[in-house]
């Protein structure tokens, strides 16, 4: 049997908190003036805070269009 792996913050965190979480890293990292390509930045954020494709896919379709 596999055992599913989730940190306590997802499944405590109210739905839609870890994409403004990771909305508000990105803009972050732009205004420290890291020079990363957009898209780039978004799979980082994809990975650390745990965000759903879809959620991921918003962020290439919004922010990383900017």
């Amino acid at each position: 049997m596999m055992a599913e792996h989730f940190s306590t913050e997802t499944r405590l965190t109210p739905q839609g908190e870890l994409l403004r979480r990771a909305m508000r890293w990105l803009d972050d990292r732009r205004r420290d003036g890291v020079e990363l390509p957009r898209a780039r930045l978004v799979e980082e954020a994809a990975v650390r805070f745990n965000l759903t494709p879809w959620e991921e896919e918003f962020l290439l379709q919004t922010w990383a269009r900017e």
